[in-house]
Parts: C-alpha cells; structure tokens; sequence
C-alpha cells in the first residue's frame, strides 16, 4: 500500500511503541488520528508528527476503557478525514507479574477492557469505514504473552491470547472484503509500560520501539504481498 494521504488511527500513540509508529508514519506523508488519554503528550505528538512530513496529524483524547469515548473518537476521525483507510490497535497496559490472587481486581478489569475489549470495541466502530474502501488495514500490535505462556502474566497473556483469536478470526471474516488483518507479536519493548505497573525491568535488553514501529511501517507499505503475521524477538 502507498502510505502517503492514507488516513491512520493509532490507538496509544501518544507514547511508547505508538509514538514511534506515528512518527515513522508522518515521515511517510500520512494522515494520522493519535488516539491517548493524556491531552498535554497529544498535542506533543501531534506537533512531532507534523514536523515529520504528515500530510495532517490530530490527537484525540480517547480513553480505551470507555466504549462511549472510542465510538466518538471513530466518528471524529472518519468525519475530519473523510474516511478511513488503516486502523493500528496498538493500545495496552501491563499489570505487576504474580500470582492471579495478588492481582488486584481493578486492575485485573483495566488490564482485559483496554487490551482485548476496548480493541474489539474500536475495531467494531471502524469496520464500516474500513470496509468502504478497496483496500484497507487493520493490524493490531499484540505480544509475544499472545503466543507464549509465561508465570506471572495470567491476566495480561489471557488478554493477548485473545487479541491473537479475534485477529486470526477477523482474518477469515474479512476475506472476501478489501479489508487485509495482522497481527504484530514482538518480545519485550524498551517503554515505560512496565515502569508505570510499578515493574523494575531491565529495559535495556529489549527491543527499541523505533525498531518495530520500522517493522509495522514495512508491513503496511507492502505494494503487493500481505504480511499478516509477524513475530519479533531482539
């Protein structure tokens, strides 16, 4: 797909791995709608992005967790741009690893409504758009917890687990449509995701989000070939 004037909703692109996919996809002379929670980080981002080379760029204060805010954000998007041609679901949070009964229940819900539900929510509002063009993306960034058990992440790896299930049946669903699904599922990501669950980790071993945000924008721009899914490890 030629990126340039494509209109791009990025779910949680006002820091961390979404930052960087906006930035790249700015430099790519796209349209971008930065979805976030934090207002003051999303007009830095959207400045960013302008100064980058997007053709336009707007942050729109969506909180993942609220279906009500994701519908109108869709609606915002599809009315400032005319339409929309690629959704990223990049959004997420990351709960403390332990044992399930030391995971509190507020986080507990938090954790499955921004990364499963509130994705299947926005993914739900913009299939319309998406399907009204002759060729459209969605791909979603899930994790290597959506392909590999490990201690400790009962209720982020159940989130992922099923972010990857909705992907591969969102594939079949829309394979006679112009709609084109994958899934991302890379390790360990050097952001503050971990930092914010109250996680000391050793940041530094793990894969620079400028790297995959080069990796989604290699996926994207394909001219012909799909990739639909695509495993990433340091």
């Amino acid at each position: 797909m030629d990126l340039r004037n494509k209109r791009i909703i990025v779910t949680g692109g006002s820091d961390g791995i979404g930052r960087h996919i906006c930035l790249k996809l700015a430099a790519a002379g796209t349209r971008l709608a930065i979805l976030g929670r934090n207002v003051e980080r999303l007009r830095t981002v959207e400045a960013e992005c302008k100064a980058a080379g997007a053709a336009d760029a707007i942050g729109i204060a969506c909180d993942i967790q609220d279906p009500a805010a994701i519908t109108a954000a869709v609606e915002a998007v599809t009315k400032a741009f005319g339409g929309l041609d690629i959704l990223i679901n990049n959004a997420g949070i990351w709960h403390k690893t332990g044992p399930l009964d030391t995971i509190a229940p507020d986080i507990l819900q938090a954790t499955v409504q921004t990364n499963l539900t509130g994705l299947m929510q926005i993914t739900q509002a913009a299939l319309p758009a998406l399907r009204a063009n002759d060729e459209s993306i969605i791909l979603n960034v899930v994790s290597k917890s959506g392909v590999v058990a490990q201690a400790g992440q009962s209720v982020y790896t159940a989130t992922k687990y099923g972010v990857r299930g909705f992907t591969e049946v969102l594939k079949a669903d829309e394979e006679n449509t112009g709609v084109r699904v994958g899934g991302v599922y890379q390790s360990g990501t050097n952001t503050e995701m971990f930092a914010k669950a109250g996680e000391t980790v050793p940041n530094h071993i793990f894969t620079e989000p400028d790297d995959l945000a080069d990796v989604v924008v290699f996926v994207l721009s394909r001219p012909k070939l799909w990739i639909h899914d695509i495993r990433i490890e340091l």
